[in-house]
């Protein structure tokens, strides 16, 4: 894994993170690929590419502080 992926997914987690407290997600972690993590999003584990994993819990994030 190189600089910019660890530290792509270093970001990902803090964003994981910040959503399983808010509890808009039930868990999170690194998926069974290097290039994937897994995001429990209503129930179901979601195995995402690192970069659609930043983008969906940005968004996730983003639209729990609008409403």
């Amino acid at each position: 894994m190189n600089s910019t992926q660890a530290a792509l997914r270093d970001e990902i987690r803090e964003l994981a993170d910040e959503a399983f407290h808010q509890k808009l997600i039930s868990g999170h972690g690194d998926g069974a690929d290097m290039n994937e993590y897994q995001i429990v999003y209503q129930g179901k584990p979601r195995h995402l590419p690192l970069e659609q994993a930043r983008f969906f819990l940005t968004n996730l994030l983003y639209r729990s502080r609008v409403h």
